[in-house]
Parts: C-alpha cells; sequence; structure tokens
C-alpha cells in the first residue's frame, strides 16, 4: 500500500467513526427528547445513517437490536414508496406497518432524507416504541392485527417543512395517552433532523459531496470482516430446537443453520404454525434478532451495517410462526422473537463448542398495567372513581452464562434495554413497588453460574382493581444450561392472596391484593461442582445462592458462620 493510499485509508476510517459519533447523538436526542418511558427510561429505540440506496451505513451504539436490524430493511420499503427524486427538502415519512417497519403497531419509524446543495445525499432513520396505539393495547389477546390499534401505512409525516396535522388528529384520537404519543413522534423527527445537521458539518469539514466512496469503503470492509470471521467457524450444517411456552399450547422454533464459505444461512423449516393470539412474528423482525444472535457469537466487533448483515442470510416457510403474514395479530411479537438468539446460539455451540453462552430469560418481563373504567374487569360501581392510567415499564430476568463467566442478573439480552426505575413506574401511576431484589438461586448451577431473574410485588394505592398485560415467557419451559450446567429456574405470575396467574394475557388484581412477579434465571455451564467453593462462598455471602443449593448443587458445605466446611465438601465433591 502506498503513502497516499494508508492516508486515503486512514481518512476513510476516521469518517467511519465521525459516521458512528453522528448517529449516536441521533439516538441521544430521541432518548434526551422522548416522552414515554420505554424512550427516555428504556431506550426502546433505534437510530442509523443510510445511503441514498437505502444501505444502512451507520447504527448508533444505542438501541435494540429488534428495532436497529428491521430499520435496515424498512428503509428499502420507504424508498419503494417514495423514490429518491421525489423527496424534497422538509419531507419525513413515517410508518408503523408490522411487515414493513419493525414488528408490531407499537413501533413507530421516521425516515428523513437529508439534502445538500439541492440533492439528497443521505436518509436518516430511526424508531421507537410509543406507550399505546389504541385498540386493546399491548398484550398478546387480538385475533388480527386489527384489534391491536391504529395502523399508520407509509405515507408523509412532513411534506417540504408541512407537518402533517391530519394524522396527528387521528393519532390523538385513537390513543389513550396523546400527549405521549404525539410527544414522542415529534422527537423521532428531531432527532432525524439532528444527525442531518451533524452530517453536513461532517460533509463540510472533510470536503465530500456524498457517501458513494465512504459508502463503499464501510460495506466493503464491513462484509469483507464478517466473511474472515465466517470463515474461521468449520463449515457444516448444525440444527437446534427450541420449545417455549406460547399461549394457549407450546410452540417449537426449529432452525437448520448452514455455515460455508459464502457466509451463513438459516432455515427455519419445522417451526410451529403461528398462534391464533398475538405472538407471532413478521419476518422482518426474525431477521433481526437471528443475525443479532449470529452477529454476537462470530463477530461482536464488526460494525453492523448492511456490509456485515449480507453475509447472513435468514428465511422461513410462510405461515410459520416467525413468518406469519397479515392480518395475523403480532403485538407481542417480542416473547417469540427474542427467543432466536438462543436458537442460534444452540446452533454455534455444535460449531465452536465452549465460546457460546447459555440460554437466558431472553423475553423481556415489562409490567404493563392499567387501571380505570373500560380497562379492567371489575363490578363499575367499584370502578367508577378508579384512576385511570396506562404505564409500561421494562424489568428482566438472567442470562445465560457466558464463556468463561457468570449471566448476568436482572439484565436484558438480547433487547439490550435498561430496566424502569421503580421511582418512575411510581410517578407515573397509583402502584406502589414493594419489592425489587434478586431472586435467590434462580440462576442455573454451574462452573458458571447463569444470571439471577428478580422478584417484584406490585400493588395499586388506588381503592380500586387494576389490570395487567402478561406477554411473559420461560415459566413452563426455563433457559436450558448448557455442557453440564443446570437449567435456570422458570419464571412465575402470583398474587400475594395465593393464586396463580397466566404467563400471558390481560388479567385483574383485585383491589387489596398485590401482584408478585418471579422472573427467570438464566442457564449454567458445566459441572457445578467443578466450580470454585470460594465463589460459592462468595454467593452465598451476597444472597445470590443459598446454602442449601450451595450444598444440593454445587456440593459445597457452608457453616452458618459463613465458612466453608472443607471435610464435608470434600466428601460431597467426591474428593480424596
Amino acid at each position: 500500500m502506498s503513502g497516499n493510499q494508508a492516508l486515503s485509508f486512514l481518512h476513510q476510517q476516521i469518517m467511519w467513526d465521525r459516521l458512528i459519533s453522528v448517529v449516536e447523538e441521533q439516538a441521544q436526542t430521541l432518548i434526551r427528547t422522548g416522552f414515554s418511558t420505554s424512550t427516555r427510561e428504556a431506550g426502546d429505540v433505534s437510530a442509523g445513517m443510510f445511503d441514498v440506496r437505502g444501505n444502512m451505513l451507520a447504527q448508533a451504539v444505542t438501541g435494540t437490536p429488534g428495532h436497529v436490524n428491521s430499520m435496515a430493511r424498512a428503509v428499502g420499503h420507504f424508498l419503494d414508496a417514495f423514490p429518491l427524486a421525489t423527496m424534497r427538502p422538509g419531507d419525513v415519512f413515517i410508518t408503523n406497518d408490522p411487515w414493513k417497519g419493525t414488528g408490531h403497531l407499537h413501533d413507530f419509524t421516521v425516515v428523513t432524507p437529508t439534502f445538500r446543495h439541492g440533492r439528497a445525499v443521505a436518509l436518516f432513520a430511526c424508531t421507537c416504541h410509543v406507550v399505546d396505539i389504541g385498540g386493546r393495547g399491548i398484550g398478546p389477546d387480538g385475533r388480527q392485527v386489527y384489534e391491536e390499534g391504529l395502523y399508520v401505512p407509509l405515507m408523509r409525516f412532513a411534506d417540504q417543512g408541512k407537518v402533517n396535522e391530519t394524522l396527528l388528529d387521528i393519532v390523538r384520537a385513537n390513543v389513550r395517552e396523546p400527549v405521549q404519543v404525539v410527544g414522542d413522534l415529534y422527537s423521532l423527527m428531531a432527532c432525524n433532523d439532528v444527525g442531518a445537521r451533524r452530517l453536513l458539518a461532517m460533509m463540510d469539514e472533510f470536503r465530500i459531496e456524498d457517501f458513494d466512496q465512504l459508502g463503499e469503503h464501510i460495506l466493503a470492509r464491513s462484509r469483507e470482516a464478517m466473511l474472515e470471521a465466517v470463515r474461521r467457524i468449520p463449515a457444516g450444517t448444525y440444527r437446534n430446537a427450541m420449545r417455549v411456552d406460547g399461549y394457549d399450547k407450546p410452540i417449537d422454533l426449529n432452525a437448520a443453520m448452514i455455515i460455508d464459505d459464502s457466509g451463513i444461512s438459516v432455515d427455519f423449516t419445522g417451526t410451529s404454525a403461528p398462534s391464533a393470539f398475538g405472538i407471532n412474528v413478521p419476518f422482518c423482525y426474525t431477521e433481526a434478532y437471528s443475525s443479532f444472535g449470529i452477529k454476537c457469537v462470530v463477530a461482536p466487533k464488526v460494525p453492523n451495517n448492511a456490509g456485515s448483515l449480507s453475509v447472513i442470510r435468514i428465511s422461513a416457510p410462510e405461515n410459520t410462526i416467525v413468518n406469519a403474514l397479515h392480518p395475523m395479530p403480532v403485538a407481542t411479537r417480542h416473547v417469540t422473537g427474542q427467543m432466536l438468539p438462543d436458537l442460534m446460539f444452540g446452533c454455534l455451540a455444535q460449531a465452536i463448542g465452549n465460546e457460546v453462552p447459555a440460554e437466558g430469560a431472553s423475553c423481556l418481563w415489562n409490567l404493563f398495567a392499567m387501571g380505570g373504567q373500560g380497562r379492567v374487569d371489575g363490578d363499575p360501581a367499584e370502578l367508577a372513581h378508579a384512576q385511570v392510567f396506562n404505564v409500561l415499564c421494562f424489568h428482566s430476568g438472567g442470562t445465560g452464562a457466558r464463556p468463561g463467566k457468570d449471566g448476568l442478573s436482572a439484565t436484558a439480552f438480547p433487547s439490550g434495554v435498561k430496566n424502569t426505575p421503580v421511582e418512575i413506574t411510581e410517578a407515573m401511576s397509583p402502584l406502589l413497588i414493594w419489592r425489587k431484589e434478586y431472586r435467590v438461586d434462580s440462576g442455573g448451577a454451574g462452573l458458571c453460574r447463569g444470571g439471577l431473574g428478580q422478584v417484584m410485588e406490585v400493588e395499586s394505592q388506588d381503592d380500586a382493581p387494576f389490570a395487567i398485560s402478561a406477554n411473559y415467557d420461560r415459566i413452563d419451559f426455563p433457559p436450558r444450561g448448557r455442557d453440564g450446567g443446570r437449567d435456570g429456574m422458570a419464571g412465575r405470575l402470583l398474587l400475594r392472596s395465593g393464586g396463580q396467574l397466566r404467563g400471558k394475557g390481560q388479567q385483574t388484581i383485585a383491589r387489596g391484593d398485590r401482584l408478585v412477579i418471579e422472573m427467570p434465571g438464566g442457564g449454567g455451564i458445566g459441572d457445578p461442582k467443578s466450580r470454585d467453593a470460594a465463589l460459592v462462598l462468595e454467593d452465598v455471602r451476597i444472597g445470590m445462592v443459598s446454602r442449601t443449593a450451595a450444598q444440593q448443587e454445587y456440593g459445597v458445605v457452608i457453616t452458618a458462620d459463613l465458612t466453608i466446611d472443607q471435610s464435608a465438601t470434600s466428601a460431597l465433591r467426591g474428593q480424596a
């Protein structure tokens, strides 16, 4: 490589890094201006910059894979509907189409062209989850997408700077939280605007007029790096199957992963048919989380863009639960879709062994609660003066053990969103969180222990019942351990009065009773009796493992004053 070529290469790398900082500022603008808790507290968003052909060149680090990777496809749908030549400065486009956006009606995707000297040079796109979109609310009880809320096709949000007030009037008239929802739509528009301004400043600084050369560099380098990582894995076909709870019956997820010099292909043939309820997954979301699971293990350091994603090819037969067609219900597609990285890990574990995590809670254990007439089953007289509220707060179980490390406790993976502080929930609703703590012994035992789930106990301070929409899994089929590691503890949904609730669907909590949510823990990796006894003692000392489990699962006897009984431990572990 000549000196000039080396300088050019370095120059392109600097500009690439600058693009990533631009889209990160774009995402942070969305979070800082967002109205809903899912946006401003949990970070359930995505942001990215695209070339004029619709190829994603850079994505923000902040955001969720389900939004980012499906948004990468969504921009192409916008360009099909609104060709670049028809776009003008000040135009903004929007949709929440589950099949052309990010999988359900609660996610809005906004696309904005960026112009320089009268010519379109790039597109910015972003997505966030709104607290309400009308209909039944976010729950799996609907039987068609028409029941699940307001459906906004690909359309103009602003026409040469003039906002579509008719659209906003329709949104306000159809949602229960119009201030929050419309506020989030403006935040989506604003974050793209910030991205565009920063991009134009970058172009001035580096004296470039388009992204043809830089885009080619980014996509080619990313694809090459991804292929290089894939070619380090033994070629072959690897299969994995997973059974999850489903709504009214279990769901089987099946994958065949083919690895060769051209990349990685995944085929979901053999997966269950769609559900009659809203746990179905549009293909865009299946592709998003499957690709993410693969990339996490195969090439986590390669930037995520159209180049690196092109190496991973996902296919699923139509009319399966991972390729559900319109108008199937899809409101809680994440309950199924967020299991797919674990399914990918099971395939990859056969190819590269101990470099792959165990299964975790995977799907979120969010609290979606509501109150007031028309939202809660009960005596109308009892609900006559009930406080009307609608609150969504994000919470998580434990992740599976990682290669050489314990799993992460109360951590959202694969979604990557943050847990919502209880103070936020209490400030926005009459709910009081009596407990929020680690669930002892919920992490699967192993040489590396699974991450712990958490326990939450919730009561309404209003003198009325309240309702929840349960969107939970890993109750009937807990996260599986790997290589001798134990399964994580299954989740449970209970009443403090003693009753047990279903893992999915809208249910009422009687006045004065409390909801108890026990979230799953992640699976362990390796023989628990190979774990260092000192680590087991530390887990007991800090309250993550009980003395009983230490003895029964790990073969470590710990005394009441928290020391290891060496002779009893040696006997249990079969040591001389």
